[in-house]
């Protein structure tokens, strides 16, 4: 019986870090993490269309990227993930 206390304090806790992890990292809004996401784009000296941000609706986050012109996968340089609850 202790062990079964034991495993269930411990996946209570397991779970409370990982809400609060979430809650505290991320972005209030999508539009937060839009504003961050364009401020960074804004940084680079070498503004070209091989950078751009886009929204990812599925993970929660907007992604800054730089593509190639040889057709290859984009270059995924920061994401800003933020709060949809």
């Amino acid at each position: 019986m202790k062990i079964v206390n034991l495993v269930f304090q411990l996946s209570f806790l397991l779970a409370l870090v990982l809400l609060l992890i979430y809650f505290l990292t991320g972005y209030d809004s999508a539009f937060e993490a839009d504003q961050y996401c364009h401020s960074y784009l804004s940084n680079y000296d070498n503004l070209s269309v091989n950078y751009g941000c886009d929204h990812d609706t599925e993970t929660h986050q907007w992604i800054l990227y730089e593509s190639n012109d040889n057709k290859e996968v984009a270059k995924i340089i920061k994401k800003f993930r933020y709060k949809f609850l």
